[in-house]
């Protein structure tokens, strides 16, 4: 902890040697000392006649946090001049004997002819209310202000400059936000001929170029642009192509097109390009975002120094590979390159992959022995986790004879005609099966996970992005590439894509324009992430596998043991294994009971009593802490209910809709717990682990779904299409079914084409 005038902050362990921009996003929280440009169409408000208070408010608040973290923060703002025409034109009412018509209850305000202001004297009577407001934000966050105005001249003369300098850094060492300004009262024209001659020589001319000679002056590690724009687009923002560009790089103006400047203020984004290029220069990194949105404005400073993608990144450093966004665009079009192929070859790029699992079996071995060995050395995966990550020779077998699965069981999948109808004589509607488009599928520390969703989206046509986990890295690259061999058979190589880059998940989520369904596998926690970040575009998935068991009175001793051991103990750390384990009350106290104690203590299974179940007992084992809880590994919780109806409110009350089951050899019990329990898979004397695309013949799955829209439980090939209509006329228009029309709707229902069961 720090101190100074007795006002504590946290000081970060931030810092680097000036002198090279930072390459990635990623490495932006790494920042120590760092200028916001404040620009006039995000300090003004829309009738650029006094200050926008909210937006101000909240940019203060943000720069507060950042700089109570120990970070150096600086502001170069704009709204003098608006200020100020606020005051003069409040003062030039008052003078024209206003004072006289509002006693007299007559309003003339808005007859009152109200004379140009000239921007200078705005300023004038602007800067100390300007700064009087900063400092009033900032004194409620324990932090004190500084007024500081510049002009061009400042700069060129040596001594103003090392003035100017030693103010600020005396101003930072005390922890002091210095609040900086062009001094547009007597500011004159730039300096002819002297813009952009080099590092030390830009002519500050508004400020944009004041905020990034000062970035380089003060050797600053980020400078924050905001403007009324996202950033920085590929041309004119709101025409129809416009794109917005993630990563700018030096040498790439020749691919934008500048439009005019913002509303108000000195400079346009050509002017903010070539401010941000000067300071990248000389090493300050740059980004250039929207300070007026209201959905991200009270957020974006503390969202671009956390590395996650807003607005225009400035690098010097491109990467040697195409971008998420590229990717994306790459995977759109091989996704509609596969699904225009015959279903025979989609089905032999499947084939073809699985052959390549087991031909290279022992350099996938290898690859998949590098990241384990990371992963130990490292000690950063829990036991559940380093089990999803290994992968052995019988693994690549099963993987191998699901992916064949899915190859014989896809031969139709795409393009088939679920529906057709005569709507009238010579037109006829069909309803067929078509790919969903770009699937993002984010797994973690599963690489068997690659080849299984891969199979799935090429036997459905869809394109996909794939973000693996980085504890698989290794893994994961070379049965991507082997996806890619299988691909190019038929010149399909783009549809699968491997995101390599430093994309956070958060960012990914925010594609909507490339990615039209996301598909998490992985935990619980990664799920509700997912869920909670993605912007515009559905989630399929489930949070949670709190499975449970139900042991009906009339269980079969000899059924009971052997599926509680399996649906917990085969592999706990599964999304299907079993929980919760719910006992009638009538078995309590019987050599059945026994029996299941005694073989989850065999196979080491730490039991946890409900709350009802530690109430029959003396000793009872730990009480369960929630009766919500997915262990993913050898413990469950024991409840007792006393009836079936009671199981089934306990599901639903403490259940997450994802598989369930009873043991019962009672016919009419099994029945009413099947139709009631609403689950997305619900299994009578079954274990809990048959719920899985594999083994129920669907080849393999992207994951299993508990949402009640589209697609639930395991979903295979046919959760991943949609369908799209078509009509086929001659000629035909409306108008000629209306009342006095020559035609009349039919709407007869015709036989579907014979299916291909071959």
């Amino acid at each position: 902890i720090r101190c100074w005038s007795n006002i504590p902050f946290i000081t970060m362990p931030l810092s680097r040697a000036h002198g090279k921009s930072f390459a990635h996003r990623s490495e932006l929280k790494h920042a120590k000392r760092i200028v916001v440009k404040l620009g006039s169409a995000v300090v003004t408000r829309g009738d650029e006649c006094g200050l926008a208070l909210g937006r101000l408010a909240s940019i203060v608040e943000q720069v507060s946090m950042l700089q109570n973290q120990g970070r150096e923060m600086m502001i170069v703002t704009s709204g003098a001049v608006a200020f100020g025409k606020q005051r003069l034109r409040h003062e030039i009412l008052l003078s024209q004997s206003v004072r006289q018509a509002l006693h007299s209850g007559q309003s003339q305000l808005k007859d009152m002819a109200i004379p140009v202001l000239e921007a200078r004297a705005c300023a004038a009577a602007g800067q100390s209310g300007l700064m009087a407001l900063y400092e009033a934000m900032f004194t409620q966050y324990s932090i004190c202000a500084a007024q500081i105005l510049v002009t061009n001249l400042d700069f060129h003369d040596e001594q103003k400059r090392r003035n100017l300098n030693g103010t600020l850094h005396e101003l930072l060492r005390m922890n002091i936000v210095p609040i900086i300004n062009t001094n547009d009262a007597v500011v004159p024209p730039p300096e002819p001929n002297s813009d952009l001659q080099g590092v030390n020589v830009i002519s500050v001319k508004d400020n944009d170029s004041l905020a990034a000679r000062l970035a380089v002056e003060m050797k600053t590690d980020l400078l924050i642009v905001l403007s009324d724009v996202e950033g920085l687009f590929d041309s004119p923002p709101g025409s129809d192509d416009a794109k917005l560009i993630d990563i700018f790089y030096p040498g790439d103006q020749q691919s934008v097109t500048f439009g005019t400047k913002s509303r108000v203020g000195m400079g346009g984004m050509e002017a903010k390009v070539k401010a941000a290029l000067w300071a990248l220069q000389g090493g300050t990194s740059v980004v250039i975002a929207n300070g007026t949105h209201p959905k991200i404005s009270g957020h974006v400073i503390t969202d671009i120094v956390d590395g996650k993608k807003v607005g225009t990144f400035f690098s010097e450093v491109k990467p040697a590979g195409p971008t998420v966004e590229q990717q994306g665009e790459m995977a759109r079009a091989g996704g509609r390159t596969l699904a225009a192929l015959q279903p025979e070859q989609r089905a032999e790029i499947i084939y073809r992959l699985a052959d390549l699992l087991t031909d290279q079996r022992e350099e996938i071995l290898l690859a998949n022995k590098k990241d384990l060995e990371e992963a130990e050395n490292k000690g950063r995966l829990a036991l559940p986790l380093l089990k999803r990550l290994t992968l052995s020779t019988s693994k690549l077998n099963s993987l191998a004879i699901g992916l064949r699965q899915i190859a014989a069981s896809s031969q139709d999948s795409v393009g088939r005609v679920i529906r057709r109808t005569r709507i009238a004589k010579d037109l006829e509607l069909e309803q067929v099966t078509v790919p969903i488009g770009v699937l993002l599928v984010i797994f973690e520390s599963r690489p068997d996970c690659l080849p299984q969703v891969s199979a799935l989206a090429i036997a459905s046509g869809n394109g996909l992005l794939l973000k693996g986990g980085k504890e698989a890295a290794y893994s994961n690259q070379i049965l991507h590439h082997l996806t890619q061999e299988a691909l190019s058979i038929h010149g399909v190589k783009d549809a699968v894509q491997l995101v390599n880059t430093r994309e956070e998940v958060e960012d990914l989520c925010r594609l909507d324009k490339l990615i039209d369904l996301i598909i998490p596998r992985g935990s619980s926690q990664l799920v509700k992430d997912i869920q909670k970040a993605a912007k515009g575009i559905p989630v399929m998935g489930h949070s949670e596998g709190i499975c449970h068991v139900y042991v009906d009175m009339d269980a079969s001793v000899e059924k009971v043991t052997r599926i509680i051991r399996d649906s917990k103990c085969e592999y706990p750390a599964a999304c299907n294994a079993l929980e919760t384990l719910l006992i009638h009350r009538d078995l309590l106290r019987t050599p059945l009971f026994d029996q299941i104690i005694d073989m989850l203590r065999i196979e080491q299974v730490k039991i946890h009593a409900g709350p009802k179940f530690a109430s029959y007992l003396t000793f009872s084992p730990s009480e369960v802490k929630s009766l919500r809880t997915e262990y993913s590994d050898l413990e469950c919780c024991i409840e007792v209910v006393d009836s079936v109806q009671e199981a089934v409110e306990h599901i639903h009350k403490y259940g997450s809709s994802h598989t369930d089951v009873i043991i019962t050899e009672n016919e009419k019990t099994a029945e009413f717990f099947l139709q009631h329990v609403d689950s997305a898979c619900v299994f009578w004397n079954a274990s809990t682990r048959f719920s899985d695309g594999y083994r129920f013949g669907l080849g393999a799955e992207v994951g299993i779904s508990t949402s009640r829209i589209h697609a639930r439980g395991p979903v295979g090939i046919e959760g991943l299409l949609t369908t799209k209509w078509l009509l086929r006329g001659d000629s035909h228009v409306v108008s000629d079914f209306s009342e006095h029309g020559s035609m009349k709707y039919l709407h007869e229902s015709l036989p579907l084409p014979q299916r291909n069961t071959s």
